[in-house]
């Protein structure tokens, strides 16, 4: 749905609260025409319920309106009288409009000092739900969201198993596209395992402002731009449904290039602007390594624990040849002096070319040496010529295409691209884009694979671990504690803030426990 769509959906909206409530705001003392008036008539509602008027601001919030709507229709009828539980399921069922029979067909007097204390313990437990799941739906949606590090591909960066707190403020929070989901899950209710959310209708795109850019080299939380990976879209019937842009999948990258860079890789190293880019301290990328034994096979317990190898690697028992599928630079140099190694080097690939990686067109490169390619940046106009086509086609198409109810078609006539039937020689974007990279360059489908990343997918900002669980330890060890209450971003070693935060507790429990003794 456009914002006129919308609009015209909310004047709707209106006329129908008028027709079933004008007589109502009358037996509460109200004038008949204060129902009718937008937001205003809002107002005067939590007035007339006894309920606090910022409540108001959550009928706009999507996702949160779902659950604020019916709890208003059930305060309205309650504060008539209306209090048996068949009505409550009444009005709910109803989609609100057992309101009219209460407005046309009877008479019951308005209870001014209505008492708002749920009459039974369920109540007041359904009550307390209701709000807790409100307050978690907002700091979920528009501040912060728990996220998990599923795979390898920033491994040494972001381990799996870190349980991260993604920042949505940073760089500006996103209203949901999907007007009606389940509450505080992704694209899937738990359990049931069905879709968590109606297609349609859909909020045009919008995001708050942020107090800050994606920079290069930032980790950044984002939807996955084609997001066809099977086992994150099917559902109980077996079926698999095209996602809006906010309940495609969720994944965590580098962005290695920002808006306006030139990108390319050689040998594995990322060229930006024709200079490597320098990442940052805690970064530590990992490439493929192969070598040749001293003629006895590894230990993968030892390369685990001694050397912290957590990728696949592979050994011919025959030739003595082994394969590292990703380690660091400081775990080779280790490997070199490893009384077993004979020879070790990096392996780059320079021959093989692959028609799987983008623009997906034809064999160009291969994910050791690839590029050069532009990164859109917003307001700046390219060429689009046959040879550029392939590289433009999926933003013109779907990211400025049809995520905006747009049927922009590309297409060749001889040697003229055609928009929409229409000769074009040139296009102009309106919207940033980003280049994601894992650090585990060998072990991870990334921008390379499936192209860039608009800037209406990015999600936020990884900011902290609460949590790292090591699936491959035993016992207590599976809990990662150094790694526990540290900062994604920073210089140096992550340092815990885990022993602050439990002396935090005693400080806070003891002056409680105190100021309790004291009172009584």
């Amino acid at each position: 749905m456009t914002f006129t769509e919308w609009f015209i959906f909310f004047l709707i909206i209106q006329v129908v609260h008028f027709l079933g409530t004008w007589k109502l705001y009358q037996r509460a003392g109200r004038k008949a025409w204060e129902a009718a008036i937008p937001v205003y008539n809002a107002v005067v509602l939590m007035q007339i319920i006894n309920r606090p008027k910022w409540w108001v601001i959550l009928f706009f919030i999507p996702i949160v309106n779902l659950i604020i709507i019916p709890v208003t229709w059930v305060e309205t009828i309650r504060s008539f009288g209306r209090n048996s539980t068949a009505e409550t399921f009444a009005v709910i069922l109803t989609l609100g409009f057992y309101i009219y029979y209460v407005n046309y067909a009877t008479n019951d007097p308005y209870i001014v000092d209505r008492d708002l204390k749920p009459r039974s313990e369920v109540g007041e437990w359904v009550s307390s739900i209701l709000f807790a799941v409100i307050a978690a739906t907002i700091v979920h949606t528009y501040f912060m969201q728990p996220f998990t590090i599923p795979t390898s591909s920033l491994e040494k960066t972001l381990l799996v198993g870190d349980f991260l707190l993604v920042s949505k403020f940073h760089y500006g929070a996103r209203i949901p596209k999907t007007a009606v989901a389940f509450p505080m899950v992704h694209d899937t209710i738990p359990v049931v395992n069905t879709k968590s959310y109606l297609n349609d209708p859909q909020i045009p795109y919008l995001r708050f402002p942020g107090f800050e850019n994606i920079e290069r080299n930032d980790i950044v939380v984002f939807n996955w731009p084609v997001d066809t990976v099977n086992a994150f879209q099917q559902y109980g019937d077996g079926k698999y449904y095209e996602k809006p842009i906010d309940k495609k999948s969720n994944y965590v990258k580098r962005a290695v290039g920002v808006p306006g860079d030139s990108l390319s890789v050689k040998n594995g190293l990322v060229y930006i602007n024709g200079e490597q880019l320098q990442l940052p301290e805690r970064a530590k990328p990992q490439f493929t390594y192969t070598g040749v034994t001293k003629g006895q096979p590894f230990n993968p317990q030892t390369l685990y624990k001694v050397y912290d190898i957590t990728d696949g690697f592979g050994y011919n028992p025959t030739t003595n040849e082994f394969t590292f599928v990703a380690i660091t630079e400081e775990t080779f140099e280790r490997l070199k002096n490893h009384p077993n190694v004979a020879s070790i080097q990096r392996s780059a690939d320079t021959v093989s070319k692959s028609s799987r990686l983008f623009p997906n067109d034809r064999a160009r490169w291969n994910n050791d040496n690839f590029g050069p390619i532009y990164i859109p940046k917003k307001g700046v106009t390219v060429k689009i010529t046959p040879e550029s086509m392939p590289f433009y086609k999926e933003i013109i198409e779907t990211y400025e295409g049809s995520e905006y109810g747009l049927n922009n078609k590309l297409s060749l006539n001889g040697t003229q691209v055609l928009l929409n039937g229409n000769p074009i020689s040139e296009y102009t974007f309106h919207q940033n884009y980003y280049w994601m990279m894992g650090d585990n360059r060998n072990n991870s489908e990334d921008s390379r694979t499936w192209g860039y990343v608009p800037e209406n997918h990015v999600v936020g900002k990884p900011v902290f671990i609460w949590l790292s669980w090591d699936s491959n330890a035993s016992g207590f060890d599976k809990i990662r504690w150094d790694r526990v209450f540290t900062t994604v971003k920073g210089d140096g070693d992550p340092t815990s803030f885990l022993p602050y935060f439990l002396i935090a507790l005693v400080v806070f429990f003891g002056w409680r426990f105190f100021k309790q003794r004291r009172e009584a």
